[in-house]
């Protein structure tokens, strides 16, 4: 399928993600990492910090409003609470399960995700793992264009966190 890898091995493919356990076997699952040349400990607020805004391309995702570009005092999410906000107000899909520093897991609008903040040497690997179920009648569409949303999310989450 168009869009369904960016910046990932096949090793990062084929391992474990908590949206898995949600949609076992899901007809749809979209890959995206990137590396960030900080440690776990700073790439995490800036996980933490999806729950204020999307950070992809503001002006589609946040109705023109400019995504936080400093951190926030936010606790780390709890399950049940709203994953994240549009225009800074609008709450939009919830949390599923999370794990500080290792995992966030959420479910918008029947697409579930998990952000996985993977250690190596220095720096970090930021994955994220898209599952869905093809039955509803828009996955095919947000499949293909999630690709250069997600890719732009993680690439400013990459500098946010650098610039610290």
């Amino acid at each position: 399928m168009i869009g369904e890898r960016w910046g990932v091995t096949d090793d990062e493919v084929a391992r474990w993600y908590p949206c898995d356990d949600v949609i076992p076997d899901a007809p749809i699952q979209l890959w995206r990492g990137i590396t960030i040349d900080v440690p776990p400990a700073q790439v995490w607020p800036w996980v933490r910090q999806l729950r204020l805004a999307p950070y992809s391309y503001d002006w589609i995702d946040n109705l023109g409003r400019r995504s936080p570009r400093r951190l926030s005092p936010l606790l780390d999410p709890v399950p049940g609470e709203a994953f994240t906000k549009v225009a800074g107000s609008f709450a939009v899909g919830r949390v599923i399960s999370t794990q500080p520093e290792d995992h966030l897991t959420a479910v918008i609008m029947g697409a579930v995700m998990s952000y996985v903040v993977q250690e190596q040497v220095g720096r970090t690997r930021l994955l994220l793992k898209i599952v869905m179920d093809r039955r509803r009648w828009y996955s095919l569409a947000v499949a293909v264009g999630d690709w250069p949303m997600a890719r732009r999310q993680l690439m400013n989450l990459k500098a946010h966190a650098e610039a610290v």
